[in-house]
This record gives structure tokens, C-alpha cells and sequence, in this order.
């Protein structure tokens, strides 16, 4: 059966609670493309440093970490996976920990360097193989993939994306308070746009899509119209 088929590379930028993951994924399985969540890189490497007892803050403790841990990630939008050293971390990078890090190991420089061109590879790779790539993160459109056939940011305010995490860490078992989630989106705002190497921004090519009032299938439907208007969806057979 004949179906829509997505083509080169499609860049999802934004802060947390915006729908990335969720919507990305769906994209990527829906035009039988490749996933690349570049934010589960970045936990990986926070979970290690945890894991080593190594201050966040400790920048050249980071990047020894860092070129030291053997990372692994799949691009099946349907499996998602991240590794670390032989080691499962899909569920430990989600924790509250992590989240509570993950930020000020990001904004390490040396780290940023390793896993970008990281990034670009697995990127390359997947574009060797029939179908494109859908990659999200916070510096995708402007420092991973800058010459991305499709740049969109996703945005949504602070109270709408506060109450996301909060469903989702409930879903996940564990306790939230939406107060201190807010806060915590609001600070991780600050330190992703404010950090000195590729801070989180809209590229200057890149959609804005304010997804505050919309839901996952009615931002899905916008992607894929901008897909479809710059040429990226193509008729296949897969399906």
C-alpha cells in the first residue's frame, strides 16, 4: 500500500515540553524515516557522570567522562534506545537526577564538540539508506544540521509545557508538583539560552510553531504540511 515517505532531513528545535520527542517520533514512523532524539545523547552523558561522581559543573571532569563512555543510540523511530558502556538507559535518563543535571553538563564545550559530530554521523548514516531523518534537540537547525531541508521550532508557554512534564513524569510513577515543575522549565530555559556554545535559539530559516493550544495529531498535521510544501514527502510503498 502506497503511503507518503519522508526525504532528507527534518530539524526539530525547542525547549522542553514542547512535544519534540513525541511528535518527532510519530513523524519519522509515519514517513517510514529515521529518529535521531539528540537529547537522550546528552542524558547519557549526564547518567555517566552521575554514575562517576563527577560535579556537573566540573567541565574538564565532563569531557574526560565523556570521551571515555561508549555511547550507543538506535534511529528506529518504533525502538528507541541509548546505551552507555554496554548498559540500558532508557529509564534512568528520565529520572528526576538526570533532569536535574543534564542541563549544566550540556553546556560543557568539549562535550557539545563529541556528541555534534556524533550527531552529524549517525545523521549522515541514516541518510545513506533509503528515506530521511527527523533529528530534535536544542541546536539542531542551527549548529547540528544548519543546511536542514525542514527547520521547525516548536514553542509552547511556560504553564502549558509545565503541566506536560507534570502528566508524564505521573505517568511515569513519579510525584510532581506542578509549581516546582514550572520553576524547573524555567530554569532550564535560562541555562539552555544562556549557555556560550550553541544556546538554544531559532534559527534564523526555521518555522515557528506555537504548539500551546494544539494537540499531538494537530501538530503532527502541521509538519507534515510543511514536509509536503518543501518538497519532503515523496509517494512509496512501504506500509
Amino acid at each position: 500500500m502506497a503511503r507518503a515517505e519522508l526525504r532528507g532531513v527534518v530539524a526539530l528545535d525547542g525547549p522542553s515540553g514542547t512535544g519534540k520527542s513525541t511528535v518527532a517520533r510519530q513523524l519519522a514512523t509515519g514517513g517510514g524515516a529515521a529518529y535521531l532524539d539528540t537529547g537522550a545523547m546528552y542524558r547519557a552523558v549526564t547518567a555517566a557522570v552521575l554514575r562517576a561522581g563527577v560535579d556537573p559543573a566540573d567541565a574538564a571532569a565532563v569531557e574526560r567522562v565523556a570521551r571515555t563512555t561508549e555511547l550507543w543510540i538506535g534511529t528506529d523511530p518504533q525502538r528507541p534506545w541509548v546505551a552507555i558502556d554496554g548498559s540500558g538507559v532508557d529509564l534512568e535518563i528520565r529520572g528526576p537526577e538526570v533532569t536535574g543535571a543534564v542541563s549544566a553538563v550540556s553546556a560543557v564545550p568539549a562535550l557539545r564538540e563529541v556528541l555534534v559530530a556524533e550527531q552529524r554521523r549517525l545523521v549522515r548514516e541514516a541518510l545513506d539508506e533509503p528515506g530521511g531523518v527527523v533529528v530534535e534537540g536544542r541546536d539542531i537547525g542551527t549548529a547540528v544540521v544548519p543546511d536542514a531541508e525542514l527547520k521547525v521550532y516548536l514553542t509552547a508557554s511556560a504553564d502549558a509545557r509545565a503541566e506536560r512534564r507534570n502528566t508524564q513524569d505521573a505517568a511515569a510513577g513519579q510525584t510532581a508538583d506542578l509549581a516546582s515543575t514550572r520553576a524547573d522549565v524555567r530554569r532550564r530555559d535560562a541555562l539552555d539560552s544562556g549557555r556560550q556554545v550553541s544556546p538554544l535559539r531559532m534559527a534564523d530559516d526555521a518555522v515557528e510553531l506555537d504548539t500551546t493550544e494544539l494537540d499531538v495529531p494537530e501538530v503532527l498535521e502541521q509538519l507534515r504540511k510543511l514536509a509536503e510544501c518543501r518538497g519532503l514527502l515523496a509517494e512509496g510503498s512501504r506500509g
